[in-house]
């Protein structure tokens, strides 16, 4: 499972016009779901990634998690982050998560997301999105656990 976090002062989700989705400073994580990954390799994204300190703090330096911040969360699921690029010049997909497995980790994930923290939002599954934000830094990781 990946998880490219980006820390931001705003983001959005727009689908067919309407807005889904959107948070104030916190972390917009897009979300590959590749094949194998289960509901354990998502509990241990969502650890890293809400305890992963990428806010500064009083000293500049990032020691601050979103957990400890209090920041907001934006999820939105982007399959193309499991993408085949080590040849050609058109991406395969065939290490991406089949629909219906996929949706269930994206739920999975979201659920457990707002468990832990006050404020998590989302895109919309498989819907054509559009993405704003602001990022702030920039700063932008790619975190990724394999499912045991």
């Amino acid at each position: 499972m990946i998880g490219l976090l980006q820390r931001v002062t705003e983001a959005s989700v727009t689908v067919h016009g309407s807005a889904v989705g959107a948070i104030g400073a916190g972390l917009l994580v897009l979300l590959g779901i590749q094949r194998g990954d289960t509901e354990q390799a998502a509990d241990r994204l969502l650890e890293r990634l809400i305890n992963y300190r990428v806010f500064e703090d009083t000293g500049g330096k990032m020691n601050i998690s979103l957990l400890e911040s209090g920041g907001a969360l934006l999820v939105v699921s982007q399959f193309t982050l499991a993408a085949d690029t080590a040849q050609g010049n058109r991406p395969g997909f065939s290490h991406a998560a089949p629909p219906d497995e996929a949706k269930h980790l994206y739920d999975y994930f979201v659920e457990r997301a707002r468990r832990q923290l006050p404020s998590v939002a989302t895109g919309q599954f498989a819907a054509p999105m559009q993405v704003a934000l602001t990022n702030d830094g920039p700063v932008t990781f790619w975190l990724e656990v394999s499912p045991k």
